[in-house]
């Protein structure tokens, strides 16, 4: 079953929100710095309480920023003025609106895509985001790894395959890279992600 704005929004209330590590992810740093990627106009989809918005922006990085949750979203904009660096924050469903097209050259999420149970409804994710880009535009996404065998019981993020992830995107992006590591995490034992970086095509 699809999270919605109210489940996300009780999470926010009651603080229980593991992913949201109250500072830029280090592997976000490292990729944009290694591979290179350039300011730009960049979207972050399921942006949180805005820390990766924040750095992009701090890098010079055109920023529109959105969240199912007007709880983050609200806290992101909050953060933003504290740390004085202008970003566009909007509560957004991405798979049901849409922004101007051929728009972002570099888009961003961490555990957004890997939400969707479906087939479809990942698929219709990718096609959104390939809709937004200009071409040759980037799109990095942080994934839960179904490699990752969990204990009964054992809470974490979504987990998706590696088939799970190209069956969807790549009509849509031909993909530099998809690599096999651990989520940057406030747990004593991070949850093992997909890092994968795709270029639209």
């Amino acid at each position: 079953m699809e999270k919605n704005a109210e489940f996300f929004n009780e999470r926010y209330k009651s603080k229980n929100i593991p992913w949201d590590l109250g500072k830029v992810d280090s592997s976000l740093i490292k990729i944009v710095t290694q591979n290179k990627i350039k300011p730009c106009k960049a979207l972050e989809i399921g942006c949180g309480t805005g820390d990766n918005a924040i750095w992009l922006g701090s890098q010079g990085f055109k920023v529109i920023a959105t969240d199912f949750s007007d709880l983050a979203v609200k806290k992101a904009k909050e953060k933003s003025k504290t740390k004085n660096v202008k970003i566009e924050f909007v509560v957004n469903d991405f798979l049901k609106t849409s922004f101007k097209k051929d728009f972002f050259e570099f888009v961003f999420d961490r555990g957004c895509f890997h939400s969707f149970d479906s087939y479809d409804d990942r698929k219709k994710i990718a096609e959104n985001i390939s809709s937004h880009m200009k071409k040759n535009g980037f799109w990095l996404s942080f994934m839960g790894n179904k490699d990752e065998k969990r204990k009964k019981g054992e809470m974490g993020p979504p987990q998706r395959s590696a088939e799970d992830i190209i069956t969807a995107v790549e009509p849509f992006f031909k993909i530099i890279f998809l690599v096999s590591d651990y989520f940057d995490s406030k747990r004593e034992k991070p949850p093992k992600a997909w890092i994968c970086l795709m270029q639209k095509r």
